[in-house]
């Protein structure tokens, strides 16, 4: 409900949008990609906060997540989605379905390629769905840090023969290079109008919603390869005292063996996870923080259309 909430307000905000001087643009750009192409990185580079949360595993964003860069010249809301990879269950197909929808809704399509000249199944899937679309698409070749120039070159030949892009720019959202060109190419493709949001707004998420990202993060790069596309994060209270902030939160899984995996010897893996999550979250909340962490077991909660939904993810949201 709250994704489709999002798209109706999105939808709502397009067309009241009134025009003033000329001189600013307010608009609304996706990032697109496969999964792990560094999507969430660019996103949080950009504004210069984290929103979205990252790691070294594909399929980290599973929601349409929403965030707010505004400078002179204007402002861009940026919808990071997740990575458009093939669907292995339910929870996949709503993933997917957030990423393809949201090509319809905006005002500029970024796509996100790593510097390969391998042009696989993926990608040509990707470059199927942008060739139906009328928006602008912008080919964003991030990683540059990671190859020679010449090596950059040969990837920008070998992509505009797939699609006629409206601009190339190559990128490193590691180290921020060539974010401040691509600003400014992203502005171009804009409308001319008020901005949507304050200039103090860096996203619309739900304090909730990123505590449990923040934590399903830790997890990520704490568990083994097999368990964390099958975990959850919900948050079961937040307190707010004086001077720290209470918060319960349960991580769900769909096995108990992986329950045990989770807590481990003696609940040093639940410590962990818990002792590298404070910190993000009372950076977010601005306070200290009492972090209680569970876990419960919800077998093949990623094939239930009412677990999904308890979880965040409805699919209605998708389709």
């Amino acid at each position: 409900m709250e994704q489709l909430q999002q798209q109706e307000n999105l939808q709502e905000l397009k067309t009241v949008k009134t025009q003033n001087n000329g001189q600013q643009r307010s608009g609304f750009a996706t990032l697109i990609g496969r999964p792990n192409v560094g999507k969430s990185t660019l996103m949080n580079k950009i504004i210069g906060q984290k929103i979205a949360i990252t790691s070294n595993k594909p399929q980290t964003t599973r929601n349409r997540i929403q965030t707010v860069y505004t400078s002179e010249e204007g402002q861009i809301v940026f919808l990071d989605t997740p990575g458009i990879h093939k669907a292995k269950n339910k929870l996949g197909n709503y993933m997917v379905g957030i990423a393809e929808r949201t090509l319809a809704d905006v005002d500029v399509v970024l796509w996100l390629v790593e510097p390969s000249c391998f042009i696989g199944a993926g990608e040509r899937h990707i470059v199927e769905q942008l060739a139906k679309t009328k928006t602008p698409v912008i080919l964003v070749i991030n990683k540059i840090d990671t190859v020679k120039k010449e090596e950059i070159l040969a990837v920008i030949d070998t992509y505009r023969k797939q699609l006629d892009f409206a601009e190339i720019i190559p990128v490193s959202a590691l180290n921020g290079y060539g974010t401040d060109d691509l600003i400014s190419c992203i502005m171009k493709y804009l409308p001319v109008g008020m901005p949507f949001y304050d200039e103090d707004t860096v996203t619309d998420q739900p304090i909730r919603q990123i505590v449990s990202e923040l934590i399903r993060e830790k997890a990520l790069r704490c568990l083994e390869d097999e368990i964390p596309h099958g975990i959850a994060v919900t948050i079961e209270s937040m307190n707010y005292r004086k001077h720290i902030v209470d918060i319960e939160a349960t991580i769900i899984c769909e096995r108990e063996s992986h329950k045990g995996i989770i807590i481990g010897k003696q609940g040093q893996m639940l410590k962990k996870i818990g002792s590298l999550a404070r910190p993000d979250i009372e950076e977010l909340v601005e306070s200290k923080v009492n972090l209680k962490l569970w876990v419960k077991v919800k077998k093949d909660w990623r094939d239930s259309d009412f677990l999904l939904k308890n979880f965040g993810y409805n699919p209605k949201d998708s389709e």
